[in-house]
């Protein structure tokens, strides 16, 4: 059987105003994108949703699942596809008994194994590991190792994805360690080459 190749789950920067709408439309048109992360911090619920509506409509327009970061009330507000968790964002019962029974949850597990089968009791989509590498998107408080990527695939079937200071030239370690999505910032919004460029190179990337 094989498995499927690995996918990139894109992740807004904070600032999502500006020519963002077009460098968004530009790593979508690139190649195939599973997801895209909307996450603003500092604004409020009304702002957030007003900036989150035209990412919301490409995303849609390229068959790219729209996920929350941390925020349910807004995910349901703008019927998005889903929500990301981090560990004090609330649980996954609750994002599922408000998104309803469609929505993807996702939840941050950092490098632990035991929050990682305990989001999965609790019903999670996917949990994510990192960081990996060093990132500026935030500060890295827990560093994982590709081989909690390698056991959580001999274990279980829920995927996993990898997170943290991702670029095209590190991203070969996870890819090989069993991460289904590379979740990725920086390493493409702030690619010299631009965004599509990034996204053509991962998608190569990760088709091996």
């Amino acid at each position: 059987m094989t498995t499927p190749a690995c996918q990139l789950y894109l992740i807004s920067p904070l600032d999502v105003g500006g020519d963002f709408l077009a460098k968004l439309e530009e790593a979508l048109s690139a190649a195939p994108v599973a997801a895209f992360q909307f996450r603003v911090k500092d604004v409020s619920q009304h702002e957030a949703a007003r900036l989150a509506e035209p990412l919301q409509a490409i995303c849609a327009a390229h068959d790219t699942a729209f996920i929350v970061n941390d925020d349910m009330a807004l995910a349901k507000r703008l019927g998005a596809d889903g929500v990301h968790l981090g560990q004090g964002d609330g649980d996954p019962q609750e994002a599922r008994r408000l998104l309803g029974p469609g929505a993807q949850i996702g939840v941050t597990c950092h490098d632990s194994r035991h929050l990682a089968m305990e989001a999965g009791e609790a019903g999670a989509d996917y949990v994510a590991f990192g960081a990996f590498f060093p990132t500026t998107t935030k500060a890295v408080e827990h560093q994982a190792d590709p081989e909690i990527l390698t056991w959580w695939q001999g274990l279980f079937e829920l995927p996993c994805v990898a997170i943290g200071g991702i670029t095209v030239d590190n991203a070969k370690v996870l890819i090989e360690a069993g991460a289904d999505f590379l979740a990725v910032s920086g390493g493409v919004w702030a690619h010299p080459e631009g965004p599509a460029a990034a996204v053509r190179m991962f998608d190569k990337l990760m088709a091996g």
